[in-house]
């Protein structure tokens, strides 16, 4: 709650951090970048592997190309999370997004944009297409665009009119043959305008770091829904529907498997975490069920501390973002922390879903390969079952994919991996689902190590491009301004839009609102409507950081005459 005897108003306990200027690009960045601006078509397409810097070079496209146009910037990102990702990173390049932007509202006058889901998009195209007539549109992972047929059509109809559309992917590519807005296909096959795969990224150094692959076996026993027992190891062939029920069984919180393979997982990350003090783990889980199972058995048995982040949980998003800041040494999720999610000091995975898809895997495996300056040779590590499907993942993850609008042939193996979710039974066919015992052995996974298929990873210490050609360096302050429209007679206010100021600041003017309420005995429109009125507002939703601070002031003074008026009928 807010008190009015506090002696700081909110305007002058605004952070005035200073920014900084100078961006330094890496060489694949500045050649994607050269090739960008160079480019004269309204659509781009940046495939890189997990971890290289998309956004860096995205933001920097975005700052150099709207002084030009007369529109705004729309980022369109998979999830809730990604958004709020996103507007944190486009602050240093003092680009001002909003991520709570809902049609039908002005775009705050000291916003350069917004940043909405393709969910968003899809539900409701036709209010973005005014938005983003003439201005420049960034769709991350768009792929995604080809998940639904409304998400597609929906990012036809709202970004037609952009004057630049930059689409960007790790994973361009995908099990189905629906077509992604936006993109250039050849012989079926998407043509990116820019590639750079995680070969190229390791060979380069310092970009991404070498994932190593640790495989598990075992033997597994189990009961299916119909009754029938198996008893199989992962060598073994099997049919798709005894392969999955194999890999579940491995996985399952009854058996051995899974507590051996984390106790080789922990011991693995307090290793890293000798010299690497803060490096974390994640491990990925089949449901919400099983990530609580896993976070008691990483306490109970191995005295290790785990945040569970499932996407049932409201505060999920909140819960990521303080791990990535702490220093806990887990965090297991159920699809929170797929592609896109940036947590540099992830070093240990642990493959634990029953999702086989090969689009999942190389997300999943991109979540621990981000490079950090500073902490010398860096080994990631992602803990695998001995599945033969995430064995051929593994041995491939250096190679590139592409989305192919051709069918997949029957009978090719293509159709054991084509669908992107989990593999347990649904209904009351789960209950019927029995494991009787799963043991794990390590097997030898020097050939999954991903950099054995390149240089040796020492260069990573001893030889850094960026080093090698100062013309990587680009000074912000040096670009052509941006100017923000002023809407509704309101000029910008030349302040950062920072997103937990505004948030801050949309919290104070709300408990403000409530004392003033419960003072006066008026209902929360009226307040509310006079504090606008005051503040010369439309509405909160359309404040500018200086509009919001005005309007606290404005209810401070409200209370301190309600207060004052108060103490003289007391007195009379």
């Amino acid at each position: 709650m807010w008190h009015t005897s506090q002696s700081m108003s909110p305007a002058a306990r605004t952070s005035t951090s200073s920014r900084s200027t100078t961006l330094r690009l890496r060489v694949w960045q500045r050649k994607a970048l050269d090739a960008f601006l160079a480019s004269s078509s309204p659509d781009f397409l940046a495939v890189a592997t997990p971890g290289a810097g998309k956004t860096t070079f995205a933001l920097t496209a975005a700052r150099m190309t709207l002084p030009n146009l007369p529109g705004r910037l729309v980022v369109v990102a998979p999830t809730k999370h990604l958004k709020n990702q996103w507007s944190d990173a486009a602050q240093r390049f003092h680009l001002n997004l909003v991520v709570d932007w809902t049609p039908g509202d002005q775009v705050p006058a000291d916003a350069h944009g917004v940043v909405v889901t393709y969910q968003q998009i899809g539900s409701s195209p036709e209010p973005f297409f005014a938005l983003s007539q003439g201005g420049f549109v960034i769709l991350d992972e768009i792929h995604h665009a080809g998940e639904d047929r409304s998400w597609g059509d929906g990012v036809k109809i709202a970004f037609d009119g952009a004057s630049r559309r930059l689409s960007l992917s790790g994973t361009p590519f995908r099990s189905d043959t629906q077509s992604i807005p936006f993109v250039r296909y050849a012989a079926e096959e998407v043509v990116p305008d820019v590639e750079y795969g995680y070969g190229e990224a390791i060979r380069d150094g310092r970009v991404v770091r070498p994932v190593y692959f640790p495989r598990f076996g075992g033997h597994m026993e189990w009961t299916a829904p119909d009754g029938a027992e198996y008893s199989a190891s992962f060598d073994d062939p099997l049919a798709r529907t005894q392969a999955n029920q194999r890999l579940r069984a491995a996985l399952s919180l009854e058996g051995d498997w899974l507590p051996t393979v984390l106790a080789n997982a922990n011991d693995q990350l307090s290793k890293i975490r000798e010299t690497h003090t803060d490096a974390g783990g994640l491990v990925i889980a089949t449901d919400q069920g099983h990530a609580r199972g896993i976070s008691k058995m990483l306490k109970e048995q191995f005295g290790a501390q785990a945040v569970v982040a499932t996407s049932e949980d409201p505060d999920a998003s909140n819960k990521i973002a303080a791990f990535a800041l702490d220093d806990t040494p887990w965090v297991v999720a159920v699809r929170m922390i797929s592609e896109g999610v940036d947590i540099p000091r992830l070093r240990v995975g642990v493959y634990a879903t029953t999702t086989t898809t090969e689009l999942f895997f190389r997300q999943a495996v991109g979540r621990v390969v981000r490079f950090l300056p500073g902490q010398g040779r860096q080994k990631a590590y992602m803990f695998l079952p001995d599945d033969f499907r995430l064995r051929r993942y593994g041995s491939e993850i250096a190679e590139s994919r592409k989305h192919s609008l051709a069918k997949k042939a029957k009978g090719d193996g293509s159709e054991l991996d084509d669908v992107d979710r989990p593999t347990r039974p649904e209904g009351d066919q789960m209950s019927l689902f029995a494991v009787h015992a799963a043991t794990a052995s390590e097997v030898d996974g020097s050939d999954l190590l991903a950099h054995d298929l390149f240089a040796d990873d020492t260069a990573a210490d001893e030889f850094d491009p960026l080093d090698e050609d100062p013309g990587l360096l680009i000074d912000l302050g040096q670009l052509p301004s941006l100017g923000v429209a002023p809407q509704a007679g309101i000029a910008p206010s030349g302040r950062p839009n920072d997103r937990n100021e505004r948030e801050r600041l949309r919290r104070i003017n709300t408990d403000l609102t409530k004392e003033l309420v419960d003072l006066t005995g008026r209902s929360h429109a009226a307040v509310n409507g006079e504090l606008n009125r005051r503040a010369r507002v439309a509405k909160i939703s359309e404040a500018t950081i200086v509009q919001l601070n005005r309007r606290a002031r404005a209810a401070e003074e409200w209370l301190r005459q309600e207060n004052r008026r108060r103490r003289f009928n007391s007195f009379t």
